[in-house]
């Protein structure tokens, strides 16, 4: 029962990422629409600022999420580490999550600066942009950055499901 039910619950986290992979295009093409626009008005070198924000708004984000998930597993593998744990392994993990830690308060700096480079090409945005356009930028904006994270929290949760049923087939005789 347990094995089907895992099985059953894998099945709808990969329709579940297929929606989130399709809703993600879709918002790629609304972000290729929106870009084709800002180079048409926009002068080159503001249109420049505001294609490396797009850029670096995933790349940052997608490095938030990782740190932070590569951060949790260590924390759960710490809770777990008791009397018969050796010195080495705990040695091993209190390192890695110092290494982590500063890693994402590093990507927290970066988020930030991404933060403050948002609202500049917003600033750019707004000479240029009708208030419908700006609302789509926006809405671009925060839906790319939604779907990365939902994105990121699927793949986490298939991850643990599908070594939850490994662990088990292989426990079943």
């Amino acid at each position: 029962e347990l094995v089907s039910s895992l099985r059953s619950k894998l099945r709808t986290l990969w329709e579940e990422r297929q929606l989130v992979l399709s809703e993600a295009r879709e918002c790629a093409g609304r972000g290729e629409e929106l870009e084709a626009v800002v180079r048409e008005l926009c002068k080159p070198n503001e249109f420049e600022r505001y294609l490396m924000f797009i850029g670096d708004l995933e790349k940052v984000v997608s490095l938030l999420l990782c740190l932070s998930s590569r951060l949790a597993r260590v924390q759960n593998a710490m809770r777990r580490i008791d009397g018969n744990t050796d010195a080495e392994e705990k040695q091993s993990l209190n390192e890695r999550h110092k290494l982590l830690s500063r890693q994402r308060e590093d990507a927290k700096d970066l988020k930030e600066n991404l933060d403050r480079r948002e609202r500049v090409v917003s600033g750019i945005l707004t000479k240029y942009l009708t208030e419908q356009q700006l609302q789509d930028y926006r809405r671009f904006v925060q839906d790319k950055t939604s779907l990365l994270i939902e994105q990121k929290d699927l793949e986490e949760q298939i991850k643990f499901f599908e070594e939850q049923l490994e662990n088990l087939e292989k426990s079943i005789p």
